[in-house]
């Protein structure tokens, strides 16, 4: 990574939206304070809206909702090897009963979940809002990078093309 790039308001948003929706699969991990692991699941992002929250599909009666009710905090880990980018974003879940929400969020594969459809009374929406967030992203072509490495420890001189920062929002 040769650069250093925070980003804030509009800019932040665009790119947690590029990376989060992009990559989709997040670790969403509840109950930090354990910091044993048992608390994170994979969780697929529904969307990033304009003002940078980003929502989920979970049961109500989720082990996952129950913890953000006893603490809102949570972390999201974001990974994609394959285009070598990366994301944590800490923020606060909000759990969500809306059913305008479930309409407009609403995709076809949920009904593997929700098993009564949008309809399913198990239903909720959970939306982050971020605290903070940091990226890695390497741009242009994996073997192409994978060359620009291979040149890279060979002269010694960063040739990879990617960036890294802060995202505030």
């Amino acid at each position: 990574m040769d650069g250093l790039k925070n980003l804030r308001s509009e800019d932040a948003i665009v790119k947690l939206r590029e990376l989060a929706e992009s990559i989709d699969i997040c670790m969403f991990c509840t109950n930090l304070k354990t910091d044993d692991g048992a608390s994170c699941r994979p969780m697929s992002t529904q969307k990033v809206c304009d003002q940078g929250n980003i929502w989920f599909f979970s049961p109500k009666d989720s082990d996952k909702n129950m913890e953000i009710e006893w603490n809102k905090k949570v972390q999201l880990f974001y990974s994609h090897p394959g285009k070598d980018s990366f994301m944590i974003v800490n923020g606060e879940a909000e759990i969500i009963l809306d059913s305008n929400k479930i309409e407009e969020l609403w995709s076809p594969e949920l009904n593997a979940w929700f098993q009564g459809g949008k309809e399913d009374p198990n239903i909720s929406i959970l939306k982050v809002k971020p605290t903070n967030a940091y990226y890695w992203d390497t741009e242009g072509n994996k073997m192409i990078n994978f060359l620009k490495m291979v040149a890279s420890a060979a002269t010694g001189k960063n040739l990879v093309d990617g960036n890294e920062g802060n995202l505030s929002l």
